[in-house]
């Protein structure tokens, strides 16, 4: 294993949707870099087991439930979070859903309203308590698709809420730049985790990127030093998109 570059060894990140996927390739990657975890996401089963594979780094690792969507859970999640007495140095917004393919005219309310409700306002709410624990230096990634600056047909809820992700994006990054705080904008093409089970499930995997090449790119990215920045990332497939 390689060893830990000095510029996040002992550093605290925390990773929504850190169960499966990208979230938890990130939250290797961090770890490998000696970064001390918290860890959400909505699947005890498999939060549990992440966090079990987790301290292996020999890094601290916080595993705790969040419903992103949720004001009182993501309130608990924070609760936690501050009685570590350290500032937060690293927020990864992973967390987010996507749903199967309809049409506009096909697509039922509740659907778009359970994606829209993770991707856009479940950033905003875990993000809104995340600021009360940062400081100068610190940095916010959200993960938000190249769906944020392109369009799917059939993904209409899962477009909008990126496309909506992306603009939130963008002013935080305006309004924290006073403060010292970067912002960056992660926006991978088609990597292969369990999302496609619902987005598009006969979607051609073995032409994907893995999610440790998305997770390596966010690495590079936090070790920029801190009087610049990375701001959009952009990752794809050699094969463009599928």
């Amino acid at each position: 294993m390689p060893k830990p570059r000095q510029l996040l060894s002992g550093r605290l990140a925390l990773i929504t949707g850190a169960n499966r996927g990208i979230g938890l390739a990130i939250a290797r990657a961090l770890g490998r870099e000696g970064c001390n975890l918290v860890i959400t996401g909505r699947d005890t089963r498999a939060l549990s087991k992440a966090g079990r594979e987790l301290e292996k780094f020999g890094v601290s690792v916080l595993v705790q439930v969040c419903d992103v969507r949720d004001l009182h859970s993501v309130d608990c999640l924070f609760t936690l979070v501050r009685s570590l007495r350290k500032p937060l140095d690293f927020l990864i917004n992973n967390a987010g859903v996507g749903h199967p393919n309809r049409r506009v005219s096909e697509l039922p309310y509740p659907m778009w309203a359970e994606v829209i409700d993770t991707n856009l306002n479940g950033m905003f709410l875990v993000t809104q308590a995340a600021l009360a624990v940062m400081k100068r230096g610190s940095t916010i990634v959200n993960n938000l698709s190249i769906a944020a600056e392109r369009v799917f047909p059939g993904s209409a809820a899962y477009n909008a809420s990126k496309h909506g992700a992306l603009g939130f994006t963008n002013t935080l990054r305006e309004e924290l730049r006073p403060k010292g705080i970067r912002v960056i904008a992660l926006m991978p093409g088609a990597t292969d985790t369990a999302i496609w089970e619902t987005l598009w499930p006969k979607a051609p995997r073995r032409k994907m990127m893995p999610a440790e090449t998305v997770a390596n790119v966010v690495v590079n990215a936090l070790l920029v030093p801190e009087n610049s920045a990375v701001e959009n990332v952009v990752v794809m497939p050699t094969t463009g998109t599928l």
